[in-house]
């Protein structure tokens, strides 16, 4: 590897202002990239997924269902992974993040009553569970909501 062997990676460099069909000169006139005749060398070629005539794939899969535009994707975390926390501490969504227990937050966290907590902590996140919250301020912590 040297200066005259470097080059930009592999289709990183794509233009597509190149002007097609102004001579041969230029590399591309003539039929301007579009080879010979055919429905696709003339203007007007068919839209994407459309397949000559055929009912298209996109209709012939049946629908199913509908998609709520108004849902919540909430993340359940148990109780059992607050433990690695220290007694006393106080436990949001930012913290949990930087625990690694929460990758993505999307739209809140639910702590739910899955395990056993041992120690008094202050957790402040979206949603809890009833048993969850009964186990945290059974310990003398609190649970509040944001």
């Amino acid at each position: 590897m040297d200066l005259s062997n470097l080059r930009p990676a592999e289709g990183s460099k794509t233009s597509n202002n190149f002007r097609r069909g102004r001579g041969h000169g230029s590399g591309n006139g003539k039929t301007a990239g579009k080879g010979h005749k055919g429905q696709k060398a003339r203007s007007g070629a068919p839209r994407p997924g459309f397949e000559g005539g055929q009912m298209p794939l996109y209709r012939r899969i049946p629908k199913r269902g509908f998609t709520n535009r108004n849902t919540k994707e909430i993340v359940g975390i148990n109780l059992t992974a607050l433990e690695r926390f220290e007694d006393g501490a106080t436990v949001t969504v930012e913290s949990l993040l930087e625990a690694g227990i929460v990758k993505n937050p999307r739209d809140g966290v639910k702590i739910l009553g899955n395990g056993e907590l041992t120690k008094k902590l202050t957790v402040q996140v979206n949603a809890y569970s009833a048993s969850a919250k009964e186990k945290i301020e059974a310990l003398g912590g609190t649970a509040e909501v944001i």
